[in-house]
């Protein structure tokens, strides 16, 4: 039985955004997801996330785990429930620094994680994360700058933009220990606060993977920050997965 809430900060989230054919995205996808497109762009991504104190609801924050890296392939969709459209994210990877996470995601509470060495290099402006998998399977690094306003996005026309669409996006589907099952988690935060960042640099073993995406089919669009934020981590219904996928 998995713990319907945990409550934790975040102490860094940065999310690199990419444009990608929507037609190829859409053939990656198992049911019920399709892509959500922005001006007719599927939107692909990382998140590169450190979370502090996660905890039981109503625990001091001194009790929660030691911070913890972890990072997350991700694309936005939309999926059909009974009660309309819903918009998330589908996240075919999740990885983590954290001993605990890998062995409790999936089992204790939703998120079935790969374990990673993470390498971080922070100051107020600069933002350098990577990681490499211990499996091999996954590398990314992200090199960002937080600057004042966001600029060159073809995704976005502001920063308000960008805000609106990863705050009515906040429901998370990833394959799950359990074969033909999707598990899911909700961000919820009381503030919802983002830095737009210049892209410095970034890598990655799915995006930069010329066998899923051929030259000409993704393109790096903008980068966002959040910093030292309350969050509470719903459980959400889990969904059934009718077609095959193979995490990345």
């Amino acid at each position: 039985m998995k713990l319907p809430r945990l409550q934790s900060e975040i102490q860094r989230r940065l999310l690199v955004n990419y444009r990608a054919d929507p037609d190829l995205v859409a053939r990656m996808l198992p049911e019920p997801f399709r892509p959500q497109l922005v001006h007719g762009s599927a939107v692909v991504g990382i998140c590169l996330i450190r979370l502090g104190g996660t905890r039981l609801p109503g625990m001091p924050y001194a009790t929660g785990l030691r911070p913890t890296e972890n990072g997350a392939h991700r694309i936005s969709v939309a999926w059909d429930t009974p009660e309309g459209e819903r918009t998330g994210v589908f996240i075919p990877r999740r990885d983590s620094h954290s001993r605990a996470t890998v062995a409790l995601g999936g089992r204790l509470y939703p998120g079935w994680h790969h374990r990673s060495i993470f390498t971080v290099t922070e100051t107020d402006t600069d933002l350098r994360v990577s990681f490499r998998s211990t499996d091999d399977e996954a590398y990314v690094d992200v090199h960002a700058r937080i600057t004042d306003q966001l600029t060159g996005s073809a995704l976005f026309s502001d920063l308000a933009d960008a805000s609106r669409f990863f705050r009515t996006g906040s429901d998370g589907y990833s394959p799950s220990r359990r074969p033909g099952i999707h598990e899911g988690l909700r961000l919820v935060s009381p503030r919802w606060h983002l830095e737009p960042a210049d892209i410095l640099h970034a890598a990655s073993s799915f995006y930069d993977d010329p066998h899923l995406f051929p030259t000409g089919t993704i393109a790096l669009d903008s980068a966002l920050a959040m910093r030292h934020l309350p969050v509470t981590w719903q459980s959400l219904p889990a969904l059934e997965r009718k077609s095959t996928f193979t995490p990345v």
